[in-house]
């Protein structure tokens, strides 16, 4: 891994971020966004030393595919842009870094489809460009986001029967996602084991639900 072209990198993507408008306005947005894109980098780098893709390229493609977030959103078009927004952000910079251009388009397209499976340009859909959508998704599946996903429904407001209701519909899900298609191996075997957790964690909590209202 080139551990310069790594720093260079996260350089970049701070200074997007401090020179942010919004991110300005919106700290906690920030925060939470480069998080979030770490979070991915990691997960793009595990992927890619398991397939042998370039380790480096992952770990950019990973900080940098939510760089567009730098930019207020405002539709529901903006946020399913972003990722092709992502990619014209993330260009110049990386051709900067003196990428050949084969590897600035295969980064860029893999941040050009991670959110709707659609880029501005084309290129090869090779294993390498779906691994930036896949980490990102594996992402969406840790154990911080249970408790932010329960905050945000108000989930402790609940009735019991609303929360059992709830729980249930969401094991329902958790098993569906299972048999989603992600770009390697790997990617599918991070997948499963997150949903599993996922799985576990509420069955355990309707488990509880169940010991709450007899003697049983």
């Amino acid at each position: 891994m080139d551990n310069e072209m790594i720093a260079g990198t996260e350089a970049f993507l701070r200074q997007t971020s401090a020179d942010s408008a919004y991110f300005r306005n919106n700290p906690k947005d920030r925060d939470y966004r480069l998080e979030h894109s770490y979070r991915v980098a990691n997960i793009a780098k595990n992927i890619a030393e398991a397939e042998g893709f370039d380790v480096t390229h992952a770990v950019i493609a990973g900080l940098l595919h939510d760089i567009a977030y730098c930019e207020e959103m405002v539709t529901r078009e903006d946020h399913m842009n972003h990722g092709r927004r992502g990619a014209e952000i993330a260009r110049p910079f990386l051709e900067g870094l003196g990428l050949a251009p084969d590897a600035v388009n295969e980064i860029c397209y893999g941040i050009a489809i991670h959110v709707d499976d659609r880029a501005d340009f084309e290129w090869e859909r090779t294993p390498f460009c779906e691994t930036v959508g896949d980490a990102d998704n594996i992402d969406r599946f840790d154990a911080y986001r249970i408790y932010e996903t329960l905050q945000f429904i108000k989930f402790s407001e609940m009735s019991l029967d609303e929360k059992k209701a709830k729980v249930t519909g969401t094991i329902e899900k958790l098993n569906s996602l299972k048999e989603m298609k992600l770009g390697t191996a790997t990617a599918k075997n991070l997948w499963l084991q997150r949903l599993d957790y996922y799985i576990g964690f509420y069955e355990k909590m309707m488990a509880q639900f169940e010991n709450s209202t007899a003697i049983l």
